[in-house]
């Protein structure tokens, strides 16, 4: 048995033994109380730096990352910094889950700042373009790409940062339900202490053809309000799950935009991602300073309660002490990818 697939069986059991048996019995007070920040970690972490970018580029900020149809990693890179403006480098790739390689590339020129990452059931890759350029001729836009970066649909007007039903300020993820609607969240700034008077703070509804349905939501932090809804997942319920990153929780409606809940164990949630309804939420920016009682890391839970069951700490690089990344995806083997905002798209079970 080779090391790689040592790791992944490691790594599953560990995943599944914790969703189903928890280990131990773990009380409210384990889970309420985050400056333990002691829970199992099931994961044999291997950090690698894995996919290398063609040409020999080198990594830029990234904050995206998922899992395609075929089981392979897409990603983006914000062209070696933490920008795509005037840049002429492919933002978004898709590699081989085991090696790494890069298998294809596109989206030059196209986007300002990718934000949020979303592959569909048929292999479509989802992006928003989360800031607008200097001359106010690109971004805060929706792009659809076929997986070969062919452009299917955009959303929003480029370069025009609004509040409409054909507009956004600061688009942060996508993500598309079984039946096709399209679903955004809206307003980026909201976690900022002084948020420009014009901040979004919303979810936005489309039809699978990028036809306006409804919206909900507003800059707040009462139920159904937001203060940076980052990022977006779906349950096995089809229930909506949105890290309102700026009031530390998620919240979870239905498609409607009925208020469901509100959970407050996973702390400054930055990504989400569901598998099997088992959760996991990444923090990427909790700090002894600002937010003492939180670590950064990637908190595993099910989408049946409000309990964190496990934890992977975060890590050092050769960048950074204490490294967590802001998007999550898991593959079909159990194996988590964190994208890493200053540092590598990693796999902790790679090849």
């Amino acid at each position: 048995m080779s090391v790689s697939c040592r790791l992944r069986f490691t790594l599953i059991v560990g995943i599944v033994a914790i969703a189903l048996a928890g280990g131990r019995a773990y009380t409210q007070t384990d889970v309420v109380d985050p400056a333990k920040n002691s829970l199992p970690n099931p994961n044999q972490t291997v950090i690698m730096k894995w996919g290398p970018l063609p040409d020999g580029r080198t990594w830029g900020s990234t904050a995206g990352v998922d899992i395609g149809p075929d089981g392979h990693v897409w990603a983006y890179d914000r062209c070696g910094v933490n920008t795509c403006a005037g840049s002429n480098l492919a933002p978004i790739l898709k590699f081989d889950r085991s090696s790494g390689k890069v298998l294809t590339s596109f989206g030059a020129g196209m986007i300002v700042f990718p934000h949020g990452l979303h592959v569909d059931r048929d292999g479509n890759v989802w992006v928003t373009d989360g800031q607008g350029n200097k001359e106010g001729t690109k971004g805060h836009q929706v792009f659809k790409f076929s997986p070969q970066g062919k452009v299917l649909m955009t959303l929003g007007k480029a370069g025009v940062a609004g509040n409409g039903p054909d507009t956004f300020n600061e688009p942060c993820d996508v993500i598309t339900a079984p039946n096709g609607d399209i679903f955004v969240s809206d307003g980026h700034s909201g976690q900022n202490q002084n948020p420009p008077p014009n901040t979004n703070g919303r979810i936005v509804k489309f039809t699978k053809d990028g036809k306006y349905i409804k919206e909900w939501g507003k800059l707040g932090s009462g139920p159904g309000e937001f203060r940076t809804p980052h990022a977006l997942a779906f349950d096995s319920r089809g229930r909506l799950f949105v890290a309102d990153r700026g009031n530390h929780r998620i919240q979870i409606f239905d498609q409607e935009g009925r208020f469901l809940d509100a959970w407050e164990q996973f702390s400054r949630v930055s990504g989400l991602f569901i598998r099997n309804d088992t959760l996991y939420a990444i923090d990427s920016e909790s700090s002894a300073t600002r937010h003492p009682d939180w670590k950064t890391g990637i908190r595993i839970g099910s989408t049946k309660e409000d309990k964190v069951v496990a934890f992977i700490p975060p890590h050092q690089t050769d960048q950074v002490q204490g490294a967590a990344g802001e998007g999550v995806a898991v593959d079909p083997e159990g194996n988590v990818y964190a994208a890493e905002g200053r540092s590598h798209v990693r796999s902790p079970a790679a090849d």
